[in-house]
């Protein structure tokens, strides 16, 4: 390259020779018109000269070619002597990224002008050494050089890409007061700089400052609306373009107000730009992909392939927002049809595209399909990137294949990535494993690696340990992470998670700016915690401050009226959602007919499903629970019939409502063909089935099918232990309650005053009175549990079993709190098990001052004497019932 570049410029001198010569011959030729008048000279052109300007014009300026002409112009001298030469030597350096020698050109030029600074400062942006540029301005303005809006609009870009928007101010300011506030180039830098640092307000104001007379400024803000969420005042901007009526929308503003209309769905205002599109014009790659994007983005998949099958080029990022449009829809099918269409003509996938191919390869059923990606990930290299193996990791998750997912977290880990941190920490909160996820956490501080507000708000979203949790809320303020919004919300969520709603209430009070989110979660706090009261309170001071409740937060506060069970302020918020037109939202809706179910109106609550424009599993599965509680067993098995009819997703939900209805009846045989369904379906170890039939087998008697049931649990929760638990006890087998209830210690599961019901009534029915008596005192010392009537009643009833009337007496007398008629019940039974015909008189009486009207009293009474075949007294009791019009309900049976 190098000799035919010399070998160019030997040619080019000697052809320069032959034209100078006829030049003079034609000077000679014809006279001179006007005699006496000399004629002008015609100045020699430098052959070099010649060549340097040609090289200048073809824009293919490469590091060794302007190395040689350098040297060629030092060895004329050219360089020394003529003037903007060197500028435009250093002009090609810069063009060909070799910055260093356009440095040490400008630093050995004899003089410099604005024009070199320029060449210089813009040179460096182009290499992205932004500290460069900022040193050299700095440079610039200590030696006394005048900069121009172009020296400005580039100092303020580089202070952009720097996030130095003070100094990117102090550079505005300067330019200001040079007379530069006019000007659209400097302006609209500014704008930029002002909208990346997340002060958009400011930005506007810069905006608003001057009137914009230039399309640069117009596309600046809107941009910036849109990068700071601002879309519907992107959209307002747009419209005021396009009133203005001077100049037109370029190919630069449409992408930006296309996408503010994805972002809010709004295809009617989409259609309208799609219309200026037109107008003007402006159809590029960018602009169709913009508006498919759009149209896939409002679920109009049909008008989004009509544009992707008229563009003549497609991008990546095209096939890209197809392929998420079909998968946003749920349509997997047509997802991947289209990505082999895209791999059959050659097209390049970016790590965008994969990601989408996998969010839409993860459902049961599709392995061979996720592995298939897999092999086409390795092969073609993404599988370091740590987005992909973040998607990686969720599709084997979701369809089922554990190992996989263990294997891409252990890869990741090997690779020692500094930006797989975050993602490690995300995947591991993601798959629950607290453990690992703050050893991931303290290993990023150790390294000196600074968490950002994304994985601080991960590492929360698992924490549940309260001293733990403090340690997190500690670093958090420490790195004034505390300001941030998100962070700020999962820090008090993590606060209610944790059983601490005082300090969780206290930060969400100091969050200054609440979003949607930060209120939703507070007021799911509140349900969670059994303080719908509060939530309520939340929800219209929300309102009061102008919030307007989104989807999520009307399922949070109907949730918190489920508690309540109050239909009144359930009908309040209803009218509220009609209101804002949430009444179609299948999840809003589902949630209503949660709430109304609840509350015992079926009738309404059934309407409400039917009225719905789809069902879901969610919506169905409240009704079938609402008609299970209140004792519609055919209505809720109905239901579920008509679920499975219509192929819908049956949940572990509506499974285990089902099977609590059937428990209600002696319809065995439903029971193990619901048994037999789950685990057809893969749900007969979920914790919500497995302990619905533990339920269900121990009230039809069938001990060993309980255990069964039990063992098929992946995970039982504090309901499944205790069901287990009381399943024993029931069928009087103590000792295997009490092993059981030892082994759910060991697994750090803690106890809660059913559970301890449970293991009192397995030590009464099988007479383990020091074992009782134990359990009865640990409850108590260990566990910080007071004991309830309900414990009470099963410590007599242990006592009683046991033949011990007298100290069963005394352990009442003792009682903290006065005896209800469930502890004298339990007493008298003992006392009719053991004829004491005294102490039973006196439980008689006390139950009699509790509850005068039980007809049980009596008859207990009546039988203690009949037993001991004082028949006088059965009659005298007897009289007195008829004397307190008492009556006792007949008996019947179904055999």
């Amino acid at each position: 390259m190098k000799s035919l570049l010399l070998r160019n410029i030997r040619e080019k001198v000697s052809s320069s020779s032959a034209v100078k010569l006829k030049h003079s011959l034609a000077v000679i030729d014809p006279p001179s018109l006007i005699d006496g008048e000399p004629e002008p000279a015609i100045a020699p052109v430098d052959p070099l000269l010649v060549i340097f300007d040609d090289y200048i014009k073809s824009r293919q300026s490469t590091a060794p070619n302007t190395k040689i002409l350098h040297a060629q112009l030092l060895k004329t001298r050219l360089l020394q002597t003529q003037v903007g030469i060197a500028d435009s030597l250093m002009d090609c350096y810069c063009k060909c990224g070799a910055t260093g020698y356009a440095l040490n050109l400008f630093d050995t030029a004899p003089q410099w002008s604005v024009f070199s600074w320029n060449i210089l400062i813009s040179g460096f942006n182009k290499k992205s050494l932004f500290l460069e540029s900022w040193k050299h301005f700095c440079r610039m303005h200590k030696l006394g050089f005048d900069a121009d809006e172009i020296t400005y609009g580039s100092v303020i870009s580089a202070c952009t890409a720097l996030r130095a928007s003070w100094n990117g101010m102090q550079v505005y300011s300067l330019a200001l007061r040079k007379g530069f506030r006019a000007n659209g180039y400097v302006r609209a830098g500014m704008i930029d700089l002002l909208a990346k640092n997340h002060r958009f307000d400011d930005a506007l104001r810069v905006f608003h400052d001057v009137s914009c007379e230039n399309v640069v400024c117009w596309n600046a803000i809107i941009a910036g609306a849109v990068r700071n969420g601002e879309n519907q005042i992107a959209l307002d901007l747009f419209r005021q373009l396009c009133r203005h009526g001077t100049f037109l929308p370029n190919s630069f503003t449409f992408p930006c107000v296309l996408t503010a209309c994805a972002v809010l769905e709004d295809l009617e205002t989409g259609k309208m730009v799609q219309g200026w599109i037109i107008k003007c014009g402006n159809y590029d790659v960018y602009v169709n992909t913009s508006l498919s994007d759009l149209y896939a983005k409002c679920k109009d998949m049909e008008g989004a392939m009509k544009i992707f099958t008229r563009m003549r080029f497609r991008s990546v990022v095209s096939w890209t927002a197809m392929i998420s449009g079909f998968v946003q829809l749920d349509d997997y099918i047509s997802a991947v049809l289209l990505f082999k269409e895209m791999r059959s003509l050659g097209e390049e996938i970016n790590t965008f595209t994969i990601t989408s191919l996998l969010s839409a390869s993860g459902r049961r059923g599709l392995t061979k399909t996720a592995t298939q990606f897999h092999a086409l990930i390795i092969k073609c290299g993404f599988d370091l990137d740590p987005a992909v193996g973040a998607s990686l990791f969720n599709m084997y998750c979701k369809v089922g294949a554990v190992d996989s997912s263990e294997l891409i977290l252990e890869e990741m880990e090997r690779m020692r990535n500094p930006n797989n941190h975050a993602v490690m920490i995300s995947l591991h909160a993601q798959a629950n494993d607290a453990e690992r996820a703050v050893e991931l956490f303290v290993s990023m501080l150790r390294e000196g690696v600074r968490p950002d507000k994304y994985c601080t708000s991960s590492l929360l979203s698992v924490v549940n340990a309260l001293s733990l949790g403090r340690q997190v809320h500690s670093h958090v303020i420490k790195s004034g992470l505390v300001f941030d919004v998100s962070v700020a919300s999962s820090l008090f969520t993590m606060y209610s998670k944790c059983d601490s709603l005082e300090e969780s209430y206290e930060i969400f009070g100091q969050i200054c700016e609440k979003d949607n989110v930060s209120w939703t979660s507070m007021i799911a706090g509140f349900a969670k915690n059994n303080l719908p009261d509060e939530a309520v309170r939340l929800f219209r001071n929300m309102l009061l401050e102008g919030n307007s409740p989104d989807q999520s937060t009307f399922v949070a506060i109907l949730t918190a009226i489920c508690s309540l069970n109050s239909v009144h302020k359930g009908n309040e918020v209803h009218a509220k959602v009609i209101r804002l037109g949430f009444g179609e939202e299948i999840t809003v809706g589902g949630a209503l007919v949660m709430m109304y179910s609840r509350c015992g109106y079926l009738k309404l609550a059934r309407r409400l499903l039917d009225s719905l424009p789809l069902w879901d599993d969610v919506a169905c599965s409240s009704m079938i629970s609402g008609y299970a509680q209140n004792g519609y067993i055919e209505e809720a098995l109905l239901m579920f019939h008509k679920m499975l009819k219509a192929n819908f997703a049956v949940d572990s939900f509506s499974i285990s409502s089902v099977v609590q209805a059937v428990t209600l009846t002696n319809r065995l045989d439903i029971g193990t063909q619901l048994q037999s369904y789950a685990m057809k379906v893969g749900l007969d170890s979920n914790v919500a089935v497995g302990s619905s039939l533990v339920a269900m087998y121990s009230k039809f008697g069938s001990i060993n099918e309980c255990v069964k049931a039990f063992d098929q649990i992946d995970a039982p929760d504090l309901i499944g232990w205790t069901t287990m638990i009381m399943s024993y006890a029931r069928h009087g087998i103590g000792e295997e309650a009490l092993k059981l209830f030892e082994l759910m210690k060991r697994k750090k599961m803690r106890p809660d005053p059913v559970t301890f019901v449970g293991v009192l009534s397995a030590c009464s029915h099988s007479g383990l009175v020091e074992e009782g008596y134990f359990h009865f005192d640990s409850m108590v010392k260990d566990y910080g549990i007071e004991p309830n009537y309900r414990h009470y009643a099963c410590m007599v009833d242990l006592l009683g079993r046991s033949g011990r009337i007298k100290e069963a007496e005394r352990f009442v007398s003792n009682m903290p709190i006065k005896p209800n008629a469930l502890v004298w019940e339990t007493l008298l039974a003992a006392c009719k098990l053991h004829g004491d015909i005294e102490l039973g008189k006196l439980a008689a009486k006390k139950i009699t001052e509790c509850e005068p009207s039980d007809a049980g009293v009596y008859i207990s009474l009546s039988n203690i004497y009949a037993d001991l075949g004082q028949w006088g007294e059965v009659m005298n009791i007897r009289s007195s019932m008829k004397g307190a019009k008492v009556k006792k309900e007949p008996g019947w049976s179904v055999v």
